[in-house]
C-alpha cells in the first residue's frame, strides 16, 4: 500500500593509587629454555591466530556484530545497480513489482506503518545515467535528491537538511537528505546516496520516509544503506 501524500513511480517519468606489591613468593626452579627453532614456531603460530582473531571482530564489527538488526534479513541482488541491500523486518520486496519501475529504479521495497499513522517508507535503487566522478558525488548527489522531491512530491517547498560524504562497501559516496513539507501530514524526509561502484559506474540508494518524525523507518533506511555492499 502507498503511504499518503507519496506518488508512485509510472512509466514516463524520471527523476557513526596502585596497590602494595605481594610478599615475594618462592620462585619455581628454573625450566631450560625450549629450543629456539621451536619457540619461532610457536610464536609463529600465536601471531597467525592473533591476526585471524583480529579479522573476524573487524568483521563482525563492521556488521555490527550479534546486535546487528539486519543479520540473517533476505536481501535483494540488484545487478542493473550493481548493489546488494537487505530488506529489515517490516518491510516487503516483491521481485515482481520490480519489473514495473519506471526506467530510473530497478528494485524498491516499502514499509507501511498502518493504517492509523501516516508514516511509511520507501528504498529504491537503481545505476545512475552516467558515471560520476568522486569529486562531483556531492553536487550530483543533491541535484538528484531535488529531482526526486519534485517527482514524489511536487510543487512542495524542499529544504536541505544535511549532506555529507560518506562510504557503502568501502567505495566512495555522498548522501543529500532533504525534508520536504508534506502538506498538512507534516514534514517528509528524503534521503540520497550516490555510490562509485567502479570507474564505469554510479549507482544510487534512495530512501524516503513520509513522516519524519517515524524514527523507526529513518534507522532502517540508514541501516540499509550502511550494510549495502556493492555486486
Amino acid at each position: 500500500m502507498k503511504p499518503e501524500g507519496m506518488t508512485s513511480p509510472s512509466p514516463g517519468h524520471s527523476p557513526i593509587p596502585p596497590l602494595p606489591y605481594p610478599a615475594r613468593a618462592p620462585q619455581p626452579t628454573p625450566q631450560p629454555a625450549p629450543p629456539r627453532p621451536r619457540r619461532r614456531l610457536l610464536v609463529g603460530a600465536v601471531a597467525l591466530v592473533l591476526v585471524a582473531a583480529c579479522a573476524v571482530a573487524a568483521l563482525w564489527w563492521s556488521r555490527g556484530g550479534k546486535n546487528d538488526p539486519l543479520a540473517g534479513r533476505p536481501r535483494v541482488t540488484d545487478t542493473r545497480a550493481g548493489l546488494t541491500y537487505a530488506v529489515p523486518e517490516g518491510w516487503k520486496h516483491d521481485a515482481a513489482k520490480d519489473k514495473d519501475l519506471i526506467d530510473a529504479f530497478s528494485s524498491t521495497m516499502s514499509r507501511t506503518s498502518g493504517a492509523a499513522s501516516s508514516g511509511g517508507g520507501t528504498v529504491l535503487a537503481g545505476r545512475a545515467g552516467q558515471a560520476v566522478p568522486r569529486a562531483e558525488l556531492r553536487r550530483a548527489a543533491e541535484s538528484a535528491a531535488r529531482s526526486n522531491a519534485e517527482f514524489f512530491y511536487p510543487d512542495r517547498p524542499v529544504t536541505l537538511e544535511e549532506s555529507h560524504p560518506t562510504e557503502v562497501d568501502g567505495r566512495p559516496a555522498h548522501t543529500a537528505v532533504l525534508g520536504i513539507r508534506n502538506g498538512q501530514d507534516g514534514t517528509a524526509r528524503l534521503e540520497m546516496t550516490l555510490v562509485t561502484v567502479d570507474g564505469a559506474r554510479t549507482a544510487f540508494l534512495l530512501g524516503v520516509a513520509t513522516d519524519e518524525s517515524d524514527t523507526q523507518t529513518t534507522a532502517d533506511i540508514h541501516a540499509v544503506v550502511a550494510d549495502a555492499t556493492v555486486n
